[in-house]
């Protein structure tokens, strides 16, 4: 059986995660907001925990899986906060998307305390992170991945070491992101087009999926705008949040982005027309929606 592992934030992307410990034989105290998510852990063989200090306590490692800088500062230092309560030496992964000078700012703080931070964040959905095939970008020290590596490989088949540096992990999941959010931006401009020039959007992505056209991100949400399906897997907010972040990151080091820039003004379309809470794969309708330029614009 695996050590004792604490998990604040079982949400889409933790909760898959802490369900696959949980197959794998780890013990897990499981922590949010949303009792409901909790619960349906606890019926998997989690332990439930009040909070994220409660989550910590005799926890071999801690998964911090929340959305965005601030969170993971409360679920860590805040009142009733993680790092007071574990154990001297133990592991803390960082899993959200954030910047990555918050990144390094939260692992100095940790290491204060006689702390493993391992800067891991993830891709790939939820039903990737339950069955262990998303993808698990790390940096930290030589000796905290030596130490934790069964734990980092009962996560993910498909595990990265991408250095050392607190942050670089950060800097390699922005990279990523920019990416695909230009390729799903891209991917519904394309199927809108499509569909404006009177072809089947389902037939169209058959012959994009087996094309040079072809990528994940498209094939995953397309595939579901096409059957409109737009329940909430990956919120708009998050790619709205992570291209913000990765074009902060380009104009820090001296770089311009203009296709990055585009796609996150496509999110910020769908963010201001009120699509915030639903799953990214709605980029599909705001593209339908499209309309030519008018004659003086052209």
């Amino acid at each position: 059986m695996g050590k004792a592992i604490g998990i604040v934030g079982v949400g889409n992307m933790g909760g898959g995660m802490a369900a696959r410990l949980l197959a794998c034989g780890w013990s897990v105290r499981a922590c949010d907001l949303v009792t409901a998510k909790v619960e349906a852990l606890v019926a998997q063989g989690a332990a439930a925990a009040a909070t994220p200090a409660d989550a910590a306590r005799r926890a071999d490692a801690l998964i911090v899986c929340v959305v965005d800088a601030a969170q993971a500062q409360d679920v860590l230092f805040g009142p009733d906060g993680a790092a007071g309560a574990l154990p001297r030496g133990a592991a803390v992964l960082l899993c959200p998307t954030i910047a990555p000078k918050e990144v390094e700012a939260l692992a100095a703080r940790l290491r204060d305390r006689g702390l493993a931070p391992i800067d891991a964040p993830m891709s790939g959905g939820p039903a990737r992170a339950r069955d262990g095939t998303m993808s698990l970008m790390v940096a930290c020290d030589d000796a905290v991945f030596a130490a934790q590596r069964p734990l980092l490989e009962a996560l993910s088949r498909k595990l990265f070491r991408v250095g050392t540096r607190a942050g670089d992990g950060a800097r390699t999941k922005l990279v990523n992101n920019l990416l695909a959010a230009v390729n799903l931006a891209g991917a519904a401009e394309a199927l809108a087009l499509a569909e404006r020039l009177g072809l089947d959007g389902a037939r169209t992505l058959d012959v994009i999926e087996q094309s040079s056209g072809q990528s994940w991100i498209a094939s995953d949400r397309m595939r579901r705008a096409l059957a409109g399906d737009f329940a909430p897997r990956a919120h708009v907010s998050l790619l709205h949040k992570d291209t913000r972040l990765a074009l902060e990151a380009a104009a820090s080091a001296g770089f311009s982005a203009p296709l990055g820039e585009l796609a996150h003004e496509a999110f910020a379309r769908a963010v201001a027309t009120g699509l915030a809470d639903l799953d990214d794969a709605v980029l599909l309708e705001l593209s339908r929606k499209s309309r030519p330029p008018r004659s003086s614009d052209a």
